[in-house]
C-alpha cells in the first residue's frame, strides 16, 4: 500500500526538483501526484510501497538538510544591491507604491477639508 512521503504543497519548484533528483538517485520507487484542475487535491511524493518508508524518511531527512543548506549559502540581496542590479524596477516599484498609498489616503484628506 502507498505510503506519503513528502507534501509538495506550498514547495518551491526548486526544492521539489531537489527532492526529485535526489529521490531517483537513491533509486526510491515513488510516484507523484499534482495539485489538480483546482488546486485542491494534495500534491505530494508517494512511496509505492509502506515498507521502504523509515529508510526513505531518512533519506528525506538528509536531502531536506542539504537543502538547508544549500539555501543557506545563496545571499539575499540588500536593498543597495537590488537598485543597482535592476534600477528601472526598483524606481518604478517605488512610484507604484507611492501611488497606491496616495489613492488609499487621499479620500479621507478629501473629507476633512469641509
Amino acid at each position: 500500500m502507498a505510503k506519503l512521503l513528502f507534501k509538495l504543497n506550498g514547495v518551491t519548484q526548486e526544492e521539489a526538483d531537489f527532492v526529485r533528483a535526489s529521490l531517483d538517485k537513491a533509486d526510491v520507487n515513488y510516484y507523484e501526484t499534482d495539485q489538480g484542475r483546482w488546486g485542491i487535491s494534495l500534491a505530494a511524493i508517494w512511496l509505492r510501497e509502506e515498507g521502504d518508508y523509515p529508510e526513505a524518511r531518512e533519506l528525506l531527512d538528509k536531502i531536506q538538510e542539504e537543502w538547508q543548506e544549500e539555501v543557506r549559502q545563496q545571499p539575499i540581496p540588500t536593498l543597495g544591491q537590488s537598485f543597482y542590479q535592476r534600477p528601472t524596477r526598483f524606481i518604478l516599484s517605488i512610484i507604484a507604491i507611492a501611488a497606491i498609498l496616495g489613492l488609499s489616503i487621499l479620500p479621507f484628506l478629501g473629507a476633512f477639508d469641509s
